[in-house]
């Protein structure tokens, strides 16, 4: 009876323990995390910081200076067309191949399907990037710097991430038997598609595109490679600009902060919202 209550009680101080751990662990983590982007927000808001812990004065100066600043609004600009067209054409293929890995897998060719899954993590995004440089800045092929190659860049990076959406979706909603139903009432493959599938892939779809469309405004490692002086998006000029004013570059960051996260809670809201 007292070994078991002293194994009890060692017990309870191992849990008690293991949970101290992980709470340093995480308030470590945490801290490392925001505390880059508290100094961006205090540097934005700051009026000098050259050589200090902390900037000096206060102003929103930058702010409007951004706002002004006809070479940022392009890239903006350039980097909103470069993720809009990465969404477009991401739907137009992702839903198929998605659809096809999931029927796929499901006689036996579930490789196919671990292959996209593993493209993200396998296949650096620079790897990609120099291959493009290489292929197309040829006499053959001079497209490098185009706005073009740039979206095919990030169609080529974000479709995976899109496909392995809708493929966990249509694993996790199990349409099979929804179309077996509808095949039996004499409903045609595209009619089952587009009757069963793509309204049951609408939250996940939009949740998907949601994201593909943060990781293409914030993509720097392929931009940087690919994009001329012309076609310069948002993080490729950010870069430029910490070569400048310190607080121009941070109010330039906290602008890009802010679309990020708000691609990530509006991602993340659509998928809690799926049934």
């Amino acid at each position: 009876m007292a070994n078991s209550s002293v194994s009890g009680k060692y017990a309870g101080n191992l849990d008690i323990g293991n949970h101290n751990v992980i709470r340093g662990i995480s308030l470590i983590y945490g801290v490392y995390l925001l505390l880059p982007i508290v100094l961006l927000m205090v540097g934005s808001l700051g009026g000098s910081w050259t050589n200090t812990l902390l900037p000096t004065g206060v102003t929103g100066q930058w702010y409007l200076d951004i706002w002004h600043d006809t070479s940022f609004r392009k890239a903006f600009w350039s980097s909103l067309v470069v993720a809009l067209a990465a969404c477009a054409i991401n739907t137009v293929l992702a839903l198929p191949l998605a659809y096809s890995l999931y029927h796929g897998a499901r006689r036996g060719g579930a490789l196919a399907a671990r292959i996209v899954s593993a493209m993200p993590v396998a296949v650096p995004a620079i790897t990609l990037a120099f291959g493009y440089m290489v292929v197309f800045n040829t006499d053959l092929a001079p497209w490098l710097g185009t706005l073009p190659l740039l979206i095919a860049a990030h169609v080529t990076l974000t479709l995976p991430y899109l496909t392995n959406t809708l493929l966990a979706d249509l694993r996790h909603l199990d349409l099979g038997r929804l179309e077996q139903a509808a095949a039996t009432l004499g409903a045609s493959g595209w009619q089952q598609f587009a009757g069963i599938v793509l309204p049951s892939l609408k939250q996940s779809l939009l949740s998907g595109l949601v994201m593909v469309a943060a990781i293409s405004v914030g993509e720097f490692g392929v931009s940087n490679l690919l994009t001329s002086f012309q076609n310069r998006t948002f993080p490729v000029l950010l870069l430029q600009a910490f070569y400048g004013a310190t607080g121009f570059a941070c109010a330039a960051t906290v602008i890009l902060l802010i679309l990020a996260g708000a691609s990530a809670l509006l991602s993340s809201s659509l998928i809690k919202a799926r049934p």
